[in-house]
């Protein structure tokens, strides 16, 4: 299968060469089977029958025709605030915007969701540990973005002995305790996160997921979400040193299904993940099971690091309240560091086929490149179309003058895959076609050049 996962355009023509011929390009990957054109992660767990009731980040959208606001930033010299959208529709932040607005420092004063379910994230109200959350500072946790700058929810922990000293103190933190559509009880959910793999901490808990209303801890079981960082006072270690992906379902950050608080059991099938970007899920079936996977957010496949039965006693069946929190524990702890881009809340738990896919749409975002993969002289987005094919693909372009079309794929870190046309073509309609039947599955960008110069780009995911 072949999937369209991203497209840009630029309206300078011919990069100042006088000498390159104004061609106006139509291109089109045809269809043999169906395809997936233009989706976001949520537009693929709606095709598994497991849609988003919560999806929120800093960098972009995450349906393919989002235009809505991201989320909404604070001028900390006048304190209004004012909504940020992405660049265009499915596309990434604009951070021309913020940087227009907030003339010196600011913070992020409101996460969108941006499903329908419109689960807004404001600062967490008081929990039990939490005497307020704050607003996250936008100078801190920027990043790039397939070569545009984006920025992170930047939360640094507090320490034990601050916590402890005050009992509640106030730290970075967003929280909604009444949303819609979220699993209760023993329903079936999953989720996914994107961290920065170099940012994590011990102290409890930087931990992201369905927690209780009442921001107190009610019990085993009474939340699901999903952890990152290297404590081992709530659940014992991993393989290694850390950091490790867990699962927080209250009174344990769970690594597999051994070793509660104070335990020190090793759940060796856990590894550390030492990565620049992380990419952290949690699948919560209704059954007695649960699962964790990680893998870099910039490159490769997910690894599973449990799959397999709830701790006991008490954590089967759930009894999940559905709040949804980010940056503490579900009562509030805010001992935990990190710094989050995005994430997804599910209704149902999607088979593992769609972690796959959009594990495979994480990468193909491009998380800390610094240049685009993607660039173009002047073809309009609307003229260019990218649908999957079961075997191969075919480009359709038309020129008005003859020139030299040079069709290259090539793989994430700009390594030529194969060269699949180079030669002259008259004026006039032609299509070019890509057999990729013995290609390894992965993502890869499809570049087409008119006189040697980028006429129109877009990535491509081969599935088996």
């Amino acid at each position: 299968m072949f999937t369209h996962q991203q497209m840009q355009s630029n309206s300078k023509s011919g990069y100042g060469n006088p000498m390159a011929p104004a061609f106006v390009l139509a291109a089109t990957f045809l269809l043999v089977a169906s395809a997936n054109a233009f989706q976001g992660p949520c537009d693929i767990y709606a095709k598994a029958g497991t849609p988003c009731v919560f999806a929120t980040s800093t960098t972009r959208a995450l349906y393919d025709t989002f235009g809505g606001p991201l989320f909404q930033v604070r001028d900390s010299a006048s304190m209004k605030t004012k909504d940020i959208y992405p660049i265009s529709r499915g596309g990434i932040v604009n951070k021309a915007s913020i940087d227009s607005f907030v003339k010196g420092k600011g913070s992020i004063s409101l996460l969108y969701d941006q499903s329908p379910q419109k689960n807004n994230l404001p600062p967490s109200p008081r929990c039990n540990y939490l005497e307020a959350g704050l607003e996250s500072n936008l100078a801190n946790g920027q990043t790039k973005l397939d070569g545009h700058a984006v920025m992170g929810i930047y939360i640094t922990g507090a320490t034990p002995a601050d916590i402890w000293a005050s009992q509640r103190i106030k730290n970075v933190a967003y929280r909604n305790n009444a949303p819609k559509g979220i699993a209760k009880g023993n329903q079936a959910e999953s989720m996914y996160m994107v961290m920065d793999g170099k940012r994590y901490s011990e102290p409890c808990c930087f931990s992201y997921g369905n927690g209780e209303t009442t921001g107190n801890d009610d019990g085993n079981g009474t939340m699901e979400a999903l952890y990152w960082g290297t404590n081992v006072s709530w659940g014992g270690p991993g393989q290694g040193s850390g950091p490790w992906v867990a699962a927080d379902l209250e009174n344990g950050m769970y690594k597999s299904n051994m070793g509660g608080h104070t335990s020190s059991v090793t759940s060796p099938q856990n590894k550390t993940l030492n990565v620049t970007f992380a990419s952290l899920f949690l699948k919560g079936p209704a059954a007695d099971t649960f699962g964790l996977k990680a893998g870099d957010a910039q490159a490769g496949k997910l690894t599973t690091m449990w799959n397999g039965k709830r701790p006991t006693p008490s954590y089967y069946p759930k009894k999940l309240q559905g709040a949804i929190f980010l940056g503490t524990g579900g009562d509030g702890s805010p001992g935990g560091t990190g710094t989050f881009y995005e994430g997804v809340m599910t209704i149902g738990n999607p088979p593992d086929s769609v972690d796959d896919l959009v594990q495979a749409n994480i990468v193909a975002a491009g998380y800390g490149r610094a240049t685009s993969s993607l660039r173009s002289i002047g073809l309009p987005l609307s003229a260019a179309h990218l649908v999957a094919s079961s075997t191969g693909a075919v480009v359709e372009y038309d020129l008005p003058a003859s020139g030299t079309a040079t069709l290259e794929i090539s793989d994430l870190r700009g390594g030529r895959v194969a060269t699949i046309h180079e030669g002259m073509v008259g004026a006039g309609a032609h299509r070019i076609a890509w057999n990729a039947a013995k290609t390894l599955p992965g993502v890869y960008v499809a570049r087409l050049l008119l006189d040697g110069v980028d006429g129109w780009a877009g990535r491509v995911l081969v599935g088996r």
